[in-house]
Order: C-alpha cells, then sequence, then structure tokens
C-alpha cells in the first residue's frame, strides 16, 4: 500500500482539516515540525516517514482563487511528486495544473463543471487524472445535475466510461475526525467491478487498523494526515505496507 501525506493549503499555510468545515481550519499543531508552512512540512514528511509523494489540497483554489502554481512548481523543483486539487473545473484548468509540474491532477466532484470536461481531461492528460469523488456523509458533493444518477457508485461507473483510470474515494464529513474513511464498502464495491482502477481513499483515518481494513478493500493508496502530524502513525508501521524492493 501507497501511502501519500497530505497538505490542505490554506493562504499560505498547511491548515487541520476539521469535517469539512473550512472555516474552522486553523494552522496544523504537528509533533514533526514547528512550521505550518508547505514546504516545511513537506520536508518534516520526507525526514520522518521517507516519503516523498505528497497530496496537495489547494483550500483557496477549490474556493474560487487562482491556483497556486508557484507553490507546485517548488515543491516539485524540491523533489515531491504531486497530486493536486486545486478546484479543477475543466480540462482546460486541468491542462495548466498539470503544466506546473504536477503529477496527478485531481478533479473533483465539487468543483468540476461536468463528467463532459472530465473526459476531455482523461483524452487529454491520460493517466495523469484522479477523479475525486467527494462525498459528504456519504451523499455526492457538487452540482450532479450532468451526471447520470446521484448515486456515488453509478458516478464511479460514469467516471470509469469517461476514461477514468484512478479513482479518490473521500467523505469531507470524516476529515480530521479520526472516525476513519467510512467508504471502505464503496471502495470494496468498485474494486470488485473495476479490477483495474487504482483505488485511493483517505479522510479520517486513524491508524494502522484503518490501513489494514482499506488495503483489504482493495485500496491501494491512502491519503494520510492528522495520524501523521499526531504520531498515531510511525515510520515502522509505514515500512510494514510498503511493497519489498523486489516486488515480492
Amino acid at each position: 500500500m501507497r501511502i501519500i501525506p497530505v497538505l490542505d493549503v490554506m493562504g499560505g499555510l498547511v491548515v487541520r482539516g476539521v469535517g469539512g468545515q473550512r472555516h474552522l481550519y486553523r494552522p496544523i499543531v504537528s509533533q514533526l515540525t514547528s512550521s505550518c508552512t508547505p514546504v516545511a512540512v513537506a520536508s518534516a514528511f520526507r525526514e520522518h516517514f521517507g516519503l516523498c509523494e505528497l497530496y496537495v489540497a489547494d483550500l483557496d483554489a477549490i474556493g474560487g482563487q487562482p491556483p497556486a502554481l508557484t507553490l507546485y512548481e517548488t515543491l516539485w523543483r524540491e523533489g515531491f511528486a504531486l497530486w493536486v486539487d486545486a478546484g479543477v473545473r475543466d480540462a482546460a484548468m486541468a491542462r495548466s495544473v498539470a503544466d506546473a509540474g504536477v503529477e496527478s491532477i485531481v478533479m473533483g466532484l465539487e468543483t468540476l463543471s461536468s463528467p463532459t470536461e472530465l473526459a476531455r481531461a482523461c483524452r487529454d492528460l491520460g493517466g495523469r487524472v484522479v477523479f475525486s469523488l467527494d462525498l459528504r456523509g456519504g451523499v455526492p458533493l457538487g452540482d450532479t445535475s450532468d451526471w447520470q444518477a446521484g448515486d456515488a457508485l453509478a458516478m464511479v461507473r460514469q467516471a470509469v466510461g469517461a476514461g477514468v483510470r484512478r479513482l479518490f474515494v473521500l467523505d469531507l464529513a470524516r476529515v480530521g475526525e479520526g472516525a476513519g474513511t467510512g467508504t471502505e464498502e464503496l471502495c470494496a464495491a468498485a474494486a470488485k467491478i473495476y479490477p483495474g482502477l487504482e483505488i485511493a481513499a483517505g479522510g479520517g483515518i486513524r491508524g494502522l487498523a484503518d490501513l489494514h481494513r482499506l488495503r483489504a478493500c482493495g485500496v491501494g493508496t491512502a491519503l494520510v494526515a492528522s495520524a501523521l502530524h499526531d504520531g498515531t502513525l510511525r515510520r515502522q508501521d509505514l515500512d510494514g505496507l510498503r511493497p519489498p524492493l523486489d516486488g515480492r
């Protein structure tokens, strides 16, 4: 299982998510570093856990401001591989984020204008596109009027039909709450129907038991923040989840 630490960035600082209620987000308090700047926090993840792949949630851009392209380019130059949710609304915006050195461009249901734009981005960027199935309390977020059905699993089906090869499942109500992702059943169903689909999950991961549970549901990538900052996940825990170098 791949573990990817999350940087929730707001106002130029890394903040701690609280159930998706962004007006309550405050700068992180971490056992890893005294700094809240994105580069310092990213460097702490690398130093303490050996993690060089990051998920950046650009909360300002998700809220409608321009993407922090300079930040993405800085992290890329520092040697980090990036997944970025910059509130992408269409294929043209996805391309601009990709051109800033972002390896994996997240297109979230919360901000995506339509499944048509998702399909266009997939044609342009292929496997670099990650479709984020954004939920709140299990209910899909955003404007779902152009989707064939409001059911989460049906949306996965339509996204795969649009060319999506990588799926991220996130229930925002669980972010930072330490109650588990709550999406295991959905992930397991998606993995069973689409065995070739790369599935990631995050939001509320408490520790090693949650990671094992997600892996058993077919999740190959876990996105984690609070459990790393709070010390409930240690480097030896993560090392035990990584495949050996020889692939066996």
